[in-house]
């Protein structure tokens, strides 16, 4: 049977198949399942930025109350429905740790450092074996330029990995004028991986009630190009891993990912449509490939189709935009 082990974060994990962050990871039970099916890691859902400070506005409202609070609060979504606070949630890693036996990263999802940074160490504390940020940021304000939104992105992981021990990764959107340049900088600060890419979900308007209104859809396998295109050009180019989420559906969707060079995979949609149990049936499906490809482990496919190993390395640049137009008929 082919190593299907890998490593990232430093962690050594029995596959590259991650579980990633999802309401799915609010059970216990689910977690388990998860393990049971094959997951070699789980991202717990997000603790959000605004969660952290809801709980000091509560505090706030106590301590100085305010006339104007309760409308001001009422902008925000009611994140209590989402999960189950700051201190709930520090709580549910340190039981997550002691019911699977799968290495389980923390996550982090905002835009400023702030209370971060104490349940950066908290979530340390409780036993997590790393920490994942979801940096989920849209400039909005035509006055911001783009070198302030990267220096917003590499101080807020500077100071995160300053305060805390364990891994850090970071997941962030693929909008940068610059996208190798900034992966270097978030390198260079100290990030231990990159999770590329995070998805961007877009609001729709309801035109008979005339709202803005939340839009999920859950992603298929035509979103995996663009992860593998960046991780195939930033492979060998910096020094932390890689994993790539979104799009990642299939076992040759898993096969794809190692060959452009990430450690990992990480699934949520599939799971969310398919279910927990889906993840058993990629993990035969990915054995069955290598299995047929005669080979021996992930880690020999790693990187082979990178842009520094194909024989082409224009396929990843200017040339293929032409190439990819006069295939058309």
């Amino acid at each position: 049977m082919p190593d299907l082990s890998t490593n990232y974060l430093g962690l050594k994990l029995r596959s590259p198949l991650v579980a990633s962050s999802s309401p799915l990871c609010k059970s216990l039970d689910n977690l388990c399942r998860m393990e049971d099916a094959g997951a070699s890691a789980i991202v717990l859902h997000s603790l959000f930025e605004e969660q952290i400070n809801l709980e000091a506005f509560e505090l706030d409202r106590w301590l100085e109350p305010n006339e104007g609070f309760a409308e001001a609060q009422s902008y925000l979504p009611d994140l209590t429905a989402y999960n189950i606070g700051p201190e709930g949630y520090v709580e549910h890693i340190a039981r997550a740790k002691k019911s699977v036996r799968i290495p389980v990263i923390g996550s982090l999802n905002g835009v400023s450092s702030g209370g971060w940074i104490r349940y950066a160490r908290l979530i340390e504390q409780a036993g997590a074996d790393a920490l994942e940020l979801n940096i989920y940021y849209l400039p909005t304000n035509p006055s911001m330029s783009s070198a302030q939104v990267e220096m917003m992105h590499t101080e807020l992981v500077e100071e995160v990995r300053g305060s805390i021990h364990i891994p850090v990764a970071v997941k962030l959107g693929p909008y940068f004028s610059a996208t190798p340049n900034m992966m270097v900088k978030l390198d260079r600060a100290g990030a231990d991986a990159l999770v590329l890419f995070n998805r961007f979900y877009q609001p729709d308007f309801d035109l008979e009630n005339l709202e803005v209104v939340p839009n999920l859809a859950l992603s298929n396998s035509s979103e995996l190009p663009m992860r593998l295109h960046w991780v195939a050009i930033l492979y060998g180019q910096i020094q932390a891993d890689m994993a790539i989420t979104g799009g990642v559906h299939t076992a040759e969707d898993v096969v794809k990912a190692m060959m452009a060079g990430a450690r990992v995979a990480m699934m949520t949609s599939a799971l969310l449509r398919h279910g927990i149990d889906y993840l058993a049936e990629v993990r035969a499906k990915l054995v069955e490939w290598l299995d047929a490809h005669e080979y021996e482990s992930v880690s020999e496919m790693q990187g082979s189709m990178s842009r520094r190993s194909v024989a082409d390395p224009e396929a990843f640049e200017r040339a293929n935009y032409m190439r990819v137009l006069s295939s058309y008929v």
